[in-house]
């Protein structure tokens, strides 16, 4: 998931990379939470399923516009 969203959110020329840090928090059971600036875009406890990196770069970059 880190490596899907560094590769989409590719640094334009001469500027920062758009995501400035990715932590993965590993949890119990398979549950997996994302979040994006202290906000919850995904969780698997509240979903029971697992999610794709489409679905996820396509949430954050609902966020970063």
């Amino acid at each position: 998931m880190a490596e899907a969203l560094v590769t989409a959110f590719k640094p334009t020329i001469g500027k920062a990379h758009p995501i400035e840090t990715i932590t993965l928090v590993p949890s119990g059971n398979g549950r997996y939470e994302i979040s994006l600036d202290d906000e919850l875009i995904y969780s698997k406890a509240e979903t029971g399923e697992h999610t794709t990196n489409e679905y996820i770069i396509a949430r954050v970059r609902e966020k970063l516009t």
